[in-house]
């Protein structure tokens, strides 16, 4: 299908939906990693006799080890997939190492085999999200990239939704079906793979390489090159530097409100079922607001509605740094739902639309390298804002700068001329 046919249709193409499923097929297994996994791994740890601070401690290194590894490699394995038929075939190798890591640390025997095969499992996991993302050029247009964009983040959140509460249900009710919780939290992993793999099948099937490089005769050498060409490249396009150093602003404190929340929340008394529901209902808030997102940003364009978004992030900052209720958790938990589709969505799709299209893999690889940075940092600076003010509160409120610094670079990014220019 050409790409005036796919630009024509309002519907979406076989390639596009294949696409999004593959959105679905992944979140499931991020639910699992925010909301029960770290459980899990804490009893495994207890269970051997480790201080529950021991315990917490390790999870946090495991997760930045796998962040900074991924961080080290993207922009490589991205260059290296931008040559022709490479992109599924290396997305391909990840997928695997990320299920086989996922069904190893579902029957680890104890903790460090769990850490081992989880920190595996997770960079396979995020490695793919490289690839993935990549395709997005391959399988629409321009024009179309931010519906689409949209749709694969808000059906994600729905979609994850469904193995996550099947898993849930078979451990809230492990007693009355007669299985010890572990094994029913092993049962809720299974699911969980068996989705992922079972929902990406017609990725494999329908979407294929439409832009790419040529093969050339010293594959790693010529890799290394063009990376440092892409570096020159980037600090002489103003746009697309000044972007994506505020989109790893911003995005840091996306990420950081993600992955803190449940946290804060139990610092400030906060119940835990009622932070896990709150999890589920932003996930659910999540998917009509990023479809509604995509429909916004072809009316008034992607980068004004990531701003809106950004605005009213600083906004939950300001509302989260009053929080003391669990009223008030459920309206933050909305809040984020409304906002937190919409802004990864689009900068994705905007960041798609200023790259070369035969470069996708690698300059999505640097796309992610920020990306991770800013998951690494973000708690970081929540951490260190704590322990100088002896209040997470000051941390909460310290997001409201990377917001406004984000801001003001994607601002001036608008104004500068391209390289090309």
């Amino acid at each position: 299908m050409s790409s005036g046919e796919k630009a024509s249709s309002k519907k979406f193409t076989k390639a596009e939906k294949s696409w999004i499923l593959y959105d679905v097929a992944n979140s499931a297994f991020i639910m699992i990693v925010t909301a029960t996994i770290p459980i899990y791994f804490r009893s495994l740890a207890e269970g051997s006799g480790m201080s529950g601070t021991s315990a917490t401690s390790l999870w946090g290194s495991a997760t930045s080890i796998s962040i900074l590894i991924l961080a080290l490699l993207s922009p490589v394995l991205g260059a290296i997939a931008d040559y022709e038929n490479m992109k599924k075939k290396i997305f391909t190798i990840f997928f695997v190492i990320a299920i086989a890591g996922g069904f190893l640390f579902t029957f680890a025997p104890g903790w460090l085999s769990f850490l081992i095969f989880f920190i595996i499992s997770r960079i396979g996991y995020a490695a793919c999200n490289i690839f993935y993302d990549a395709m997005l050029i391959d399988i629409t247009t321009d024009e179309r990239m931010d519906r689409v964009s949209t749709c694969g983040y808000a059906f994600g959140y729905i979609g994850s939704c469904i193995p996550f509460v099947a898993g849930l249900l078979l451990i809230l009710n492990c007693d009355t079906i007669g299985l010890p919780m572990a094994t029913a939290t092993r049962i809720s992993f299974v699911i969980t793979m068996v989705w992922w793999i079972i929902m990406s099948i017609p990725l494999y099937k329908n979407v294929h390489q439409q832009y790419s490089l040529p093969h050339e005769p010293h594959v790693f050498a010529a890799t290394f090159k063009r990376l440092g060409a892409t570096f020159q490249k980037l600090a002489k396009d103003k746009r697309m530097l000044f972007f994506i150093i505020g989109y790893f602003c911003y995005i840091d404190g996306v990420y950081t409100i993600i992955s803190m929340a449940t946290t804060y929340g139990g610092e400030v008394g906060i119940d835990s079922n009622a932070m896990v529901l709150a999890l589920l209902l932003t996930q659910f808030v999540a998917f009509p607001c990023s479809i509604l997102s995509g429909t916004l940003a072809k009316k008034f364009g992607s980068m004004r509605m990531i701003k809106i978004f950004i605005v009213m992030y600083m906004a939950i900052c300001l509302f989260g740094y009053g929080l003391d209720t669990e009223l008030e958790f459920w309206i933050l938990a909305v809040s984020v739902g409304i906002c937190q589709g919409g802004i990864q969505a689009l900068s994705r799709s905007y960041y798609g639309k200023i790259i070369p299209k035969d470069e996708s893999s690698e300059y999505f690889g640097f796309f992610d390298v920020f990306g991770k940075f800013a998951d690494f940092f973000g708690p970081l600076i929540i951490s260190f804002c704590a322990y100088f003010f002896h209040n997470s509160k000051y941390g909460v409120l310290s997001l409201i700068l990377l917001f406004a610094v984000g801001l003001i670079l994607i601002t001036l990014s608008e104004k500068q001329p391209t390289a090309a220019e």
